[in-house]
């Protein structure tokens, strides 16, 4: 037992430590994903350590260094959960009619088809999002676009097809490749029924991981493109996708900073989305990001569709730019966009064999 408590606490406090280290190899990256599954561990096999394990100088460093863990991992998760002050929902007279999105990766080999399109007939989301789409999934939802006149469809058979279907007026619609020719972003800009216009992304980089990619390079410098891209714009913005992230990494922060945009998940919960046959695994990877002067009324997570990732959903208002909303936009600090500007030249130069159609 000595030898089995200690073994996890040097463990712990590795996993802990690893995202630290800014550096893009998954090793050091994937602890990132699972900062709650480490905490509840932490939680455990701390005070254990105590009872079952002598009490020697070098027990007593590792367990110090553990309770700082503990202390950091609480501060950081605790901002996305409920007991967190949120942002405000009330909206304004001159707000926009309510907005529904469905965003989901619905995995390219799911076959249950069905499964999704019964949650889009049921919901009625005046867009939604679909990552993993092959040309399988595209011919099943062709029995929605009489509901959905409008589509921007990019079929790929290399897991990152993408398909946007909205029942909204469509001003301009855009397929992006930042960073690799296989590797697409949605822009669209759009108009609600009573007059109120907002641009829309949708995104999926990859994932570093032991079996996709070995570092987050891409990921990191599409999603940064993405953000330069959206900088600066005072039209009402939301970003949502499977982004291979966690809100707290880095390159998410930066992302958040970059882009001038807040995260939605502040406040309302953790809200994990895979993997959804894992339960002690899950981790929140599909996220959304919301400029100031778009109220988030519900972020939810919808139950599974046969996919490995849940669908989310989101409804949202158009309105004026809120001062309390505003105090949550975040700065690009000294020397981050030098940071930004050179994670995604590594991105775009990042070589992969990866991603070949199947």
């Amino acid at each position: 037992m000595d030898i089995l408590m200690t073994s996890l606490s040097v463990l712990l406090v590795v996993l802990g430590l690893l995202p630290f280290i800014q550096n893009q190899h998954w090793v050091f990256r994937v602890p990132e994903f699972i900062k709650l599954q480490i905490l509840v561990l932490q939680v455990v096999v701390f005070p254990l350590t105590f009872v079952f394990v002598e009490l020697t100088p070098w027990v007593w460093t590792l367990q110090a260094v553990q309770l700082g863990l503990i202390v950091y991992h609480v501060y950081i998760l605790m901002r996305y959960t409920k007991f967190w002050r949120s942002h405000k929902t009330e909206k304004s007279e001159d707000a926009s009619d309510s907005i529904k999105i469905i965003s989901c990766n619905v995995y390219q080999f799911n076959e249950e088809h069905d499964r999704f399109i019964d949650l889009v007939r049921n919901e009625k989301p005046d867009i939604f999002l679909t990552m993993e789409s092959d040309s399988n999934w595209e011919r099943s939802m062709r029995v929605l676009e009489e509901d959905y006149p409008f589509q921007e469809k990019i079929t790929l058979d290399n897991t990152y097809g993408m398909h946007f279907y909205t029942r909204l007026k469509v001003i301009s619609a855009t397929t992006h490749y930042f960073v690799a020719d296989d590797l697409p972003s949605i822009e669209a800009e759009l108009e609600t029924e009573d007059g109120y216009r907002f641009v829309f992304f949708g995104v999926h980089p990859p994932p570093p991981s032991p079996t996709e990619e070995e570092n987050s390079k891409e990921r990191d410098g599409d999603l940064l493109c993405v953000a330069k891209k959206i900088r600066g714009t005072k039209k009402p913005t939301v970003v949502t996708g499977d982004f291979n992230n966690v809100a707290w990494a880095k390159s998410s922060l930066l992302f958040k900073k970059t882009s001038e945009l807040i995260d939605a998940r502040i406040g309302r919960g953790i809200l994990s989305t895979f993997h959804a046959n894992y339960w002690f695994f899950r981790v929140p990877l599909d996220l959304l990001f919301h400029s100031a002067n778009v109220l988030i009324d519900k972020l939810f997570i919808y139950p599974s569709v046969g996919s490995d990732h849940f669908p989310i959903g989101c409804t949202f208002h158009i309105d004026k730019q809120s001062d309390e909303q505003e105090k949550e936009v975040k700065e690009l600090e000294k020397g981050e966009m030098e940071e930004v500007n050179e994670l995604i030249e590594e991105g775009k130069e990042e070589e992969t064999d990866n991603r070949v159609e199947e």
